[in-house]
């Protein structure tokens, strides 16, 4: 009897799962998805993207597209599909303004946006921040840092 309970127990351990949910996809193909590594020539890869996420903000990316700008592309699920952001240096704020997703929440809306910033201080790091303000009291919640330069 104590065999076959462990013949059972082995075999069930074999078996691989064929399911088609999301819970089912293989390591190689979430690593991937994360890593950015292009499948079609993997001799070649695409330099990694960084992507950003929070509960309100997912899957951001920041292209530099020329001399202090920089194109921002993601998701939001923020209430009444308005956000905010704000560029600064680590000492003050250089520049601040909002934004739209195409969707409001629950929904994940897209959004992308191109922003020109310049350090003031050579040593300084950009950091742009993305939140979404309070409508209790307009204070920002959910904040996303992200680093430009």
């Amino acid at each position: 009897m104590i065999c076959l309970f462990l013949a059972l127990g082995l075999s069930a351990c074999n078996v691989k799962d064929t399911g088609t949910g999301s819970d089912s996809d293989s390591l190689e193909s979430r690593v991937d998805s994360v890593s950015g590594v292009n499948d079609e020539n993997k001799d070649n890869p695409l330099p990694p993207v960084k992507s950003y996420s929070n509960v309100r903000f997912k899957d951001v990316t920041v292209e530099k597209v020329g001399p202090n700008r920089f194109t921002i592309e993601g998701k939001g699920q923020i209430f009444e599909a308005s956000f905010s952001w704000v560029v600064e240096d680590g000492h003050e704020e250089l520049q601040q303004g909002f934004q739209m997703t195409d969707a409001g929440a629950p929904e994940w809306g897209k959004f992308k946006f191109t922003i020109e910033a310049q350090k003031k201080r050579t040593n300084s790091t950009l950091t742009l921040i993305l939140f979404e303000s309070s409508p209790k009291d307009g204070s920002r919640q959910h904040e996303l840092p992200i680093v430009l330069e």
